[in-house]
Protein backbone atom coordinates (compact mmCIF):
# COMPACT_ATOMS: atom_id res chain seq x y z
CA UNK A 1 0.00 0.00 0.00
CA UNK A 2 1.49 3.31 -0.92
CA UNK A 3 2.00 6.03 1.72
CA UNK A 4 1.47 9.40 1.18
CA UNK A 5 1.93 12.51 3.21
CA UNK A 6 -0.83 15.38 3.01
CA UNK A 7 -0.36 18.53 4.45
CA UNK A 8 -3.03 19.19 7.44
CA UNK A 9 -3.73 22.82 7.40
CA UNK A 10 -2.57 25.90 5.54
CA UNK A 11 -2.91 27.34 2.04
CA UNK A 12 -1.47 23.76 0.77
CA UNK A 13 -4.34 21.99 2.73
CA UNK A 14 -7.61 22.54 1.07
CA UNK A 15 -5.95 22.56 -2.82
CA UNK A 16 -4.30 19.55 -2.03
CA UNK A 17 -6.99 17.51 -0.90
CA UNK A 18 -9.03 19.02 -3.84
CA UNK A 19 -6.81 17.59 -6.30
CA UNK A 20 -6.79 14.25 -4.65
CA UNK A 21 -10.42 14.42 -4.60
CA UNK A 22 -10.46 15.42 -8.28
CA UNK A 23 -7.98 12.21 -9.06
CA UNK A 24 -10.40 9.68 -7.66
CA UNK A 25 -8.82 9.28 -4.39
CA UNK A 26 -10.77 9.28 -1.05
CA UNK A 27 -10.21 11.94 1.44
CA UNK A 28 -10.73 13.13 4.99
CA UNK A 29 -14.28 14.28 5.92
CA UNK A 30 -12.91 15.63 9.40
CA UNK A 31 -10.23 17.64 10.20
CA UNK A 32 -9.43 15.44 13.31
CA UNK A 33 -8.56 12.55 10.98
CA UNK A 34 -5.20 11.62 10.88
CA UNK A 35 -5.02 8.82 8.78
CA UNK A 36 -7.37 7.61 6.14
CA UNK A 37 -7.27 4.47 4.04
CA UNK A 38 -8.20 4.22 0.74
CA UNK A 39 -8.18 0.38 -0.06
CA UNK A 40 -10.08 0.79 -3.49
CA UNK A 41 -6.84 2.40 -4.65
CA UNK A 42 -4.37 1.16 -1.93
CA UNK A 43 -3.38 4.13 -0.91
CA UNK A 44 -3.21 5.40 2.65
CA UNK A 45 -2.92 9.03 3.41
CA UNK A 46 -0.92 10.59 5.90
CA UNK A 47 -2.79 14.45 7.41
CA UNK A 48 0.83 15.89 8.78
CA UNK A 49 2.16 19.77 9.64
CA UNK A 50 3.47 20.63 6.10
CA UNK A 51 6.60 21.33 7.36
CA UNK A 52 7.22 18.16 8.97
CA UNK A 53 6.14 15.95 5.53
CA UNK A 54 9.52 16.45 3.85
CA UNK A 55 11.31 14.68 6.76
CA UNK A 56 9.33 11.70 7.08
CA UNK A 57 9.50 11.14 3.53
CA UNK A 58 13.44 11.57 3.49
CA UNK A 59 13.54 9.18 6.68
CA UNK A 60 11.74 6.58 4.71
CA UNK A 61 8.09 6.29 6.57
CA UNK A 62 6.28 7.48 3.75
CA UNK A 63 6.83 7.02 0.33
CA UNK A 64 5.91 9.86 -1.04
CA UNK A 65 4.01 13.80 0.35
CA UNK A 66 3.09 16.91 -0.89
CA UNK A 67 4.18 19.81 0.18
CA UNK A 68 6.00 23.17 -0.48
CA UNK A 69 8.74 23.75 -2.59
CA UNK A 70 9.61 26.45 -0.12
CA UNK A 71 9.42 23.89 2.76
CA UNK A 72 11.01 21.11 1.39
CA UNK A 73 14.62 23.87 0.75
CA UNK A 74 14.22 24.95 4.19
CA UNK A 75 14.11 21.50 5.94
CA UNK A 76 17.21 20.17 4.27
CA UNK A 77 15.80 16.68 4.29
CA UNK A 78 17.43 14.47 1.81
CA UNK A 79 14.09 14.57 -0.70
CA UNK A 80 13.52 15.74 -4.08
CA UNK A 81 10.76 17.16 -6.06
CA UNK A 82 8.88 14.98 -8.45
CA UNK A 83 5.95 16.70 -9.79
CA UNK A 84 5.11 20.37 -9.77
CA UNK A 85 1.73 21.11 -8.81
CA UNK A 86 0.49 24.55 -9.98
CA UNK A 87 -1.18 25.76 -6.59
CA UNK A 88 0.49 27.76 -3.61
CA UNK A 89 2.13 29.57 -5.31
CA UNK A 90 4.83 32.35 -3.51
CA UNK A 91 7.74 34.42 -3.79
CA UNK A 92 10.14 34.74 -1.19
CA UNK A 93 12.38 37.76 -0.98
CA UNK A 94 14.55 40.01 1.27
CA UNK A 95 12.86 43.47 2.92
CA UNK A 96 14.29 46.70 5.38
CA UNK A 97 13.54 50.34 5.75
CA UNK A 98 13.97 52.19 2.30
CA UNK A 99 17.73 53.15 2.31
CA UNK A 100 19.17 49.77 4.29
CA UNK A 101 20.23 47.36 1.21
CA UNK A 102 19.49 47.59 -2.07
CA UNK A 103 21.58 44.51 -3.29
CA UNK A 104 22.32 41.08 -1.30
CA UNK A 105 26.03 41.86 -0.79
CA UNK A 106 24.16 44.98 1.05
CA UNK A 107 23.68 42.31 3.72
CA UNK A 108 27.14 40.94 5.43
CA UNK A 109 27.39 41.73 8.74
CA UNK A 110 23.46 42.27 9.40
CA UNK A 111 20.77 40.35 10.38
CA UNK A 112 18.05 38.93 9.21
CA UNK A 113 14.86 37.34 10.75
CA UNK A 114 13.10 35.01 8.79
CA UNK A 115 10.71 32.22 9.81
CA UNK A 116 12.79 29.93 6.48
CA UNK A 117 16.16 29.95 8.44
CA UNK A 118 17.01 27.30 6.32
CA UNK A 119 16.31 28.58 2.72
CA UNK A 120 17.84 32.11 3.81
CA UNK A 121 21.22 30.64 5.26
CA UNK A 122 21.86 28.51 2.27
CA UNK A 123 21.26 31.36 -0.20
CA UNK A 124 23.35 33.49 1.91
CA UNK A 125 26.06 31.18 2.00
CA UNK A 126 25.69 30.64 -2.25
CA UNK A 127 26.35 34.20 -2.81
CA UNK A 128 29.37 34.38 -0.11
CA UNK A 129 27.73 36.84 2.01
CA UNK A 130 28.36 36.79 5.74
CA UNK A 131 25.25 37.81 7.38
CA UNK A 132 23.34 36.21 10.86
CA UNK A 133 20.03 34.59 10.41
CA UNK A 134 17.46 35.13 13.44
CA UNK A 135 14.71 32.13 13.18
CA UNK A 136 10.96 33.85 14.48
CA UNK A 137 7.49 32.03 13.67
CA UNK A 138 5.51 34.57 12.04
CA UNK A 139 4.88 38.46 11.75
CA UNK A 140 8.62 38.86 10.81
CA UNK A 141 8.29 42.42 9.39
CA UNK A 142 7.91 43.60 13.44
CA UNK A 143 11.34 42.14 13.83
CA UNK A 144 12.81 45.36 12.41
CA UNK A 145 10.26 48.04 14.34
CA UNK A 146 11.41 45.94 17.70
CA UNK A 147 15.58 45.78 16.82
CA UNK A 148 15.80 42.05 16.28
CA UNK A 149 17.13 42.59 13.13
CA UNK A 150 18.29 44.83 9.97
CA UNK A 151 16.65 43.31 7.15
CA UNK A 152 13.70 40.25 7.27
CA UNK A 153 13.04 37.26 4.89
CA UNK A 154 9.44 36.53 3.95
CA UNK A 155 7.02 35.32 1.45
CA UNK A 156 5.66 37.85 -0.78
CA UNK A 157 2.54 38.04 -2.56
CA UNK A 158 1.21 42.13 -2.87
CA UNK A 159 3.73 43.35 -0.63
CA UNK A 160 1.07 45.03 1.35
CA UNK A 161 1.67 44.44 4.70
CA UNK A 162 5.47 45.42 3.78
CA UNK A 163 4.82 49.20 2.84
CA UNK A 164 2.60 49.19 5.58
CA UNK A 165 5.44 48.39 7.76
CA UNK A 166 7.50 50.96 6.46
CA UNK A 167 9.74 48.32 4.33
CA UNK A 168 10.33 47.59 0.68
CA UNK A 169 11.77 44.46 -1.10
CA UNK A 170 14.91 44.41 -2.66
CA UNK A 171 17.40 42.38 -4.59
CA UNK A 172 16.47 39.53 -6.58
CA UNK A 173 13.63 37.27 -5.18
CA UNK A 174 15.16 33.95 -2.87
CA UNK A 175 13.19 31.46 -4.68
CA UNK A 176 9.84 31.19 -6.30
CA UNK A 177 7.72 28.05 -4.61
CA UNK A 178 4.93 26.00 -5.46
CA UNK A 179 3.31 23.01 -4.17
CA UNK A 180 5.02 19.84 -4.85
CA UNK A 181 4.94 16.01 -4.52
CA UNK A 182 8.33 15.10 -3.40
CA UNK A 183 10.21 11.67 -2.42
CA UNK A 184 13.16 10.54 -0.81
CA UNK A 185 16.46 11.33 -3.06
CA UNK A 186 17.56 8.26 -4.72
CA UNK A 187 14.10 6.26 -3.88
CA UNK A 188 12.89 4.19 -7.03
CA UNK A 189 10.27 6.39 -8.77
CA UNK A 190 9.74 3.42 -11.25
CA UNK A 191 7.62 1.82 -8.82
CA UNK A 192 4.24 1.46 -10.38
CA UNK A 193 2.48 2.67 -7.84
CA UNK A 194 3.93 5.48 -7.44
CA UNK A 195 3.59 6.38 -11.31
CA UNK A 196 0.14 5.49 -11.21
CA UNK A 197 -0.35 7.98 -8.79
CA UNK A 198 1.92 10.85 -10.70
CA UNK A 199 -0.25 9.96 -13.71
CA UNK A 200 -3.47 10.65 -11.69
CA UNK A 201 -1.95 13.78 -10.42
CA UNK A 202 -0.51 14.96 -14.06
CA UNK A 203 -4.60 14.34 -15.67
CA UNK A 204 -5.78 16.37 -12.92
CA UNK A 205 -3.65 19.52 -14.13
CA UNK A 206 -3.99 19.16 -17.79
CA UNK A 207 -8.15 18.56 -17.51
CA UNK A 208 -7.76 21.79 -15.47
CA UNK A 209 -5.46 23.22 -17.97
CA UNK A 210 -7.58 22.88 -21.02
CA UNK A 211 -11.26 22.55 -22.09
CA UNK A 212 -12.96 20.09 -25.13
CA UNK A 213 -14.49 22.92 -27.89
CA UNK A 214 -16.56 21.42 -30.44
CA UNK A 215 -17.86 23.82 -33.48
CA UNK A 216 -19.28 22.85 -37.45
CA UNK A 217 -17.59 24.39 -39.95
CA UNK A 218 -17.32 24.62 -43.92
CA UNK A 219 -14.87 22.35 -45.43
CA UNK A 220 -12.90 24.77 -47.61
CA UNK A 221 -12.57 26.39 -44.02
CA UNK A 222 -11.20 23.22 -42.38
CA UNK A 223 -7.58 24.32 -42.52
CA UNK A 224 -7.78 27.22 -40.80
CA UNK A 225 -10.00 25.94 -38.25
CA UNK A 226 -7.77 23.21 -37.53
CA UNK A 227 -4.46 25.07 -37.35
CA UNK A 228 -6.51 27.53 -35.09
CA UNK A 229 -7.34 24.20 -32.70
CA UNK A 230 -4.57 21.71 -33.44
CA UNK A 231 -4.97 19.44 -30.42
CA UNK A 232 -2.83 17.52 -28.71
CA UNK A 233 -2.40 14.92 -31.92
CA UNK A 234 -4.84 16.03 -33.78
CA UNK A 235 -8.80 16.85 -33.89
CA UNK A 236 -11.40 14.54 -34.57
CA UNK A 237 -13.37 15.82 -37.62
CA UNK A 238 -16.68 14.27 -38.66
CA UNK A 239 -19.23 14.92 -41.52
CA UNK A 240 -22.14 16.40 -41.32
CA UNK A 241 -26.18 15.28 -42.71
CA UNK A 242 -25.61 18.86 -44.85
CA UNK A 243 -23.18 18.47 -47.68
CA UNK A 244 -19.85 20.94 -47.03
CA UNK A 245 -19.84 20.77 -43.52
CA UNK A 246 -17.82 19.11 -40.89
CA UNK A 247 -17.57 18.80 -36.75
CA UNK A 248 -14.68 19.55 -35.18
CA UNK A 249 -13.56 18.30 -31.59
CA UNK A 250 -10.50 19.10 -30.08
CA UNK A 251 -8.67 19.91 -26.52
CA UNK A 252 -7.37 23.53 -26.41
CA UNK A 253 -5.70 25.95 -23.62
CA UNK A 254 -8.85 27.27 -21.40
CA UNK A 255 -6.68 30.11 -20.77
CA UNK A 256 -7.17 30.94 -24.75
CA UNK A 257 -11.02 29.60 -25.46
CA UNK A 258 -12.33 32.72 -25.64
CA UNK A 259 -10.26 34.02 -28.31
CA UNK A 260 -10.19 30.92 -30.10
CA UNK A 261 -13.72 31.03 -29.85
CA UNK A 262 -13.59 34.75 -31.49
CA UNK A 263 -11.07 33.60 -33.97
CA UNK A 264 -13.64 30.51 -35.07
CA UNK A 265 -16.35 32.60 -35.57
CA UNK A 266 -14.38 35.13 -38.06
CA UNK A 267 -13.53 32.38 -40.39
CA UNK A 268 -16.94 31.05 -40.40
CA UNK A 269 -17.48 28.43 -37.50
CA UNK A 270 -20.41 27.96 -36.15
CA UNK A 271 -22.41 25.95 -32.84
CA UNK A 272 -18.98 26.35 -31.25
CA UNK A 273 -18.84 25.08 -27.45
CA UNK A 274 -16.57 24.09 -24.73
CA UNK A 275 -16.78 21.71 -22.08
CA UNK A 276 -14.96 21.36 -18.45
CA UNK A 277 -12.19 17.84 -18.79
CA UNK A 278 -12.95 16.32 -15.42
CA UNK A 279 -10.05 13.52 -15.83
CA UNK A 280 -7.75 12.58 -18.82
CA UNK A 281 -4.63 10.51 -19.12
CA UNK A 282 -2.09 11.23 -22.27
Amino acid sequence: MLRIAVPNKGSLSGPASAMLHEAGYQQRKESKELVLVDPDNEVEFFYLRPKDIAIYVSAGKLDIGITGQDLLVDSGANAETILPLGFARSTFRFAAKPGTASTIADLAGKTVATSYEGIVAKHLADSGVDASVVHLDGAVETAIELGVAQVIADVVETGTSLRNAGLEVFGDPIMKSEAVVIRRTGADTDDPKVQQFLRRLQGVLVARSYVMMDYDCRAEHLEQAVALTPGLESPTISPLHNEGWVAVRSMVPAKEAQRIMDDLYAIGARAILTTAIHACRL
